[in-house]
């Protein structure tokens, strides 16, 4: 993501006004958060922990309080956000990101970030898209179908029917 774009990001949590926490995958030749916004830390630092690197995705999801997930719709991550019933925010760059984006999209289970004609989204778009997805009334169906979907998702009976149908399926080729 260029740098104008993770500014942009920061500026939408910033005006969100929900609390957050943000894991940065490292970028290369970087070991601070330098690159983040000229006070974006200390703006935020009362709701919010920017981390660096890796952090505990399972833990974190598997507590009560987070309300919704803010990413750029990679599968591992989309699995794991619904599998804890939070509806995804998404914000698709490469790849598969945008067929998974799109999934979600029209099954009503995820929410996508309005880009500009270009591409590239704002500080608004961010903010009103989290604050749309996890606060406001609006938000609703895709928090319950989010809620809905964990129970699909965490279903070890149903996955296990699912794999001996395959097999079995197999079995008669």
């Amino acid at each position: 993501m260029p740098i104008e774009q993770i500014h942009e990001l920061a500026y939408g949590l910033e005006l969100s006004n929900l609390p957050f926490i943000w894991i940065l995958r490292k970028p290369e030749g970087v070991d601070s958060l330098s690159f983040l916004p000229r006070g974006f830390s200390t703006q935020t630092s009362d709701r919010s922990v920017v981390r660096l690197g890796w952090a505990p995705h399972q833990e974190l999801l598997a507590h009560h309080a987070i309300g919704g997930c803010l990413f750029l719709s990679g599968w591992g991550l989309i699995i794991e956000s619904v599998g804890f019933g939070h509806p995804p925010i998404l914000m698709p760059m490469v790849g598969d990101q945008y067929l998974n984006a799109k999934l979600l999209m029209e099954n009503g289970v995820g929410y996508e970030v309005p880009r500009n004609e270009d591409g590239s989204f704002n500080r608004d778009a961010v903010a009103e898209s989290m604050r749309l997805v996890m606060v406001e009334q609006e938000g609703e169906p895709l928090q319950a179908k989010a809620a809905q979907m964990q129970t699909v998702l965490t279903n070890q009976d149903l996955h296990d029917k699912y794999v001996n149908k395959f097999i079995d399926y197999l079995g008669n080729l």
